[in-house]
């Protein structure tokens, strides 16, 4: 599943919040990791526009050396790790190097070096987000807690939040999941939200509206309830700790994010799309919410297909420091 992860770091504290999420993932997955710094020559410009050679090298220099400190935490916790510095254009260097090495895992700080602002993620972050053909994991940077210059695998994803809406594309972040909650320990919360029916009308809702209102939920409600039982008999979910929540509300969204918040999840994990999701946009309705608006870090599995045309024969954005 996720063999190989890249993680695009740019030096800042908030940026690093992502490191102890790598551990954490790594571990359970034996994953390969890549660091990846990628230096934009428009950040070392004079006032005067000239290049200033001498300061491009020491911001190069700066860089491998913060790698290569980053790279000997994970060597010494026996994670395979390996360090690049590039040139180029940030977001379309992440994007393009991930598909280019066929990275199955892009492990992003909602906030880096420009710090953290009112939005729910930074305009870098956002620009790889959709441009990225691969499952992400999106780390709070307002969450920022130092890791005292130490690493570790020990467990980190006490409490699991998954949203299913019942379809089996949904599902499709199931394995992930079991094998998370295995290494972890974890309690899995599998929710499903049952909406309460929109009535057309302009007055007040009729008696006769309500019950048929009434009626729908029921049915839902009896659906849903089947269907999360028949997900905890699932053999792959038979050793793991797995907790189910039938929640009726007029908005799925607010329920879900408050339901987070009740049971202080650690980590909410969707499939990119669920039953009504779209190939022409690469996350579903109720995933880009939480990627805007969510509080803990998001892991998205995405099952749309890379497109090969996208793919340039050379990486031609940005280009290889050697050190």
């Amino acid at each position: 599943m996720f063999d190989t992860i890249l993680v695009p770091l740019d030096g800042s504290q908030l940026a690093d919040c992502v490191l102890p999420h790598v551990a954490a993932i790594a571990g359970p997955f034996s994953a390969e990791v890549t660091l990846l710094r990628i230096l934009e020559k428009n950040q070392a410009v004079t006032s005067t526009q000239l290049f200033d050679l001498l300061n491009w090298q020491i911001n190069k220099t700066r860089s491998v050396l913060y790698l290569e400190k980053i790279k000997v935490l994970f060597q010494e916790i026996g994670i395979q790790i390996d360090a690049l510095v590039l040139e180029g254009l940030v977001a379309e260097g992440v994007a393009e190097y991930a598909q280019q090495k066929g990275m199955k895992l892009i492990v992003l700080s909602s906030h880096g070096r420009n710090g953290l602002t009112q939005w729910g993620i930074s305009s870098i972050t956002q620009k790889i987000i959709l441009i990225a053909q691969t499952s992400l994991l999106i780390v709070r940077a307002h969450q920022y807690r130092t890791y005292s210059d130490k690493l570790s695998t020990a467990p980190l994803y006490k409490n699991i939040l998954v949203p299913l809406d019942g379809s089996q594309r949904a599902e499709n972040v199931l394995p992930v999941v079991t094998q998370l909650a295995q290494f972890h320990k974890s309690q899995v919360h599998l929710v499903h939200v049952v909406q309460t029916p929109e009535m057309a009308r302009q007055m007040p809702p009729a008696l006769e509206d309500i019950e048929l209102a009434n009626r729908v939920v029921e049915r839902n409600r009896e659906e849903g309830e089947q269907y999360l039982e028949h997900l905890k008999s699932r053999s792959y979910l038979k050793d793991i700790d797995v907790r189910t929540h039938l929640i009726t509300s007029q908005n799925a969204t607010v329920a879900l994010h408050q339901l987070e918040e009740q049971e202080q999840i650690d980590i909410v994990m969707f499939n990119a799309h669920g039953y009504s999701g779209h190939h022409q946009w690469p996350y579903g309705s109720m995933v880009n919410h939480f990627i805007l608006y969510g509080r803990a870090p998001l892991l998205i599995v995405q099952d749309l297909p890379l497109k090969q045309d996208q793919i340039s024969p050379e990486l031609s954005t940005f280009k290889r420091i050697e050190y």
